[in-house]
């Protein structure tokens, strides 16, 4: 194919991209009126079924901290005239957006594999549906974790009680969609990792040698996300951020000296 074709092939790749979107954010415009407490805002309640889930924890575990706040339930409030408007625009697109995710890299690797070798492709695709996994796992991460914990700490935490706490729609949406996007760039580090290594930048004993690096920095990372500081936050969002680790350990290339120092040795 010449330049022309494919810029051609290129831009009728992203026409499909932005038809699929389209057609997904009009089901956004049907369906968020119906799911926006129960899915957006439900970390909002103490029916969430994360502060659920520790609050029947706590029962076994007395160092957990106290869940069982049934008068939790922030109320928000909306200053801006447009600001509801906008928010429901936006979250319609953000659910397309995200259930357009398998589509979007279905597209990209229709563009990209004919320019691939046959030892490539398989490599490619594998990159692409482990991206697109880790992403989605991510996001849910943060959804169910990372988001509820944050968000119940910064809106019980009380600097004097002289002053109440008033929460906009637009601040809570900017947290929600910040934490879980954020979490769900982060689980994206064992694709990372795996490019590095076919590119030959990294190997498994890099892993190895570097361990106890990971966990310091998989404290600092999640003591950056989780300003709340208290030792089971920090714990429950360490946990998943040194996962990704090994899971990156496990999928990248063996380091090739080892690999000569396991092959037979032949005796004449």
């Amino acid at each position: 194919m010449s330049f022309w074709d494919h810029l051609e092939e290129f831009r009728w790749t992203l026409i499909r991209i932005i038809i699929a979107l389209l057609v997904f954010s009009v089901l956004g415009f049907i369906i968020i009126p119906f799911i926006f407490d129960s899915v957006i805002l439900a970390a909002r309640s103490s029916d969430f079924v994360t502060y659920r889930f520790f609050e029947k924890a706590g029962e076994y575990l007395p160092f957990l901290p106290d869940f069982s706040a049934d008068s939790f339930n922030v109320e928000l409030l909306n200053i801006n005239m447009t600001t509801q408007f906008m928010t429901y625009i936006s979250t319609s697109f953000s659910f397309a957006l995200l259930l357009c995710i398998p589509y979007i890299l279905y597209e990209v690797w229709r563009f990209i594999s004919p320019a691939l070798y046959e030892n490539e492709t398989k490599g490619v695709k594998r990159a692409f549906g482990l991206g697109g996994i880790m992403f989605l796992i991510g996001c849910l991460v943060g959804y169910f974790v990372v988001f509820p914990l944050i968000f119940r700490f910064l809106i019980t935490f009380e600097l004097s009680d002289a002053i109440k706490n008033s929460i906009s729609l637009d601040s809570y949406m900017s947290n929600f969609y910040t934490l879980i996007l954020i979490m769900g760039i982060v689980f994206e580090l064992p694709l990372v990792f795996w490019l590095l290594s076919n590119l030959g930048l990294i190997y498994r004993s890099f892993f190895r040698k570097f361990r106890r690096h990971a966990v310091v920095g998989s404290i600092v990372l999640a003591a950056i996300i989780t300003p709340s500081g208290d030792p089971f936050s920090l714990i429950v969002v360490t946990l998943p951020i040194y996962m990704l680790w090994e899971i990156s350990a496990f999928v990248v290339k063996k380091d090739p000296i080892e690999e000569d120092d396991e092959l037979p040795i032949v005796l004449d």
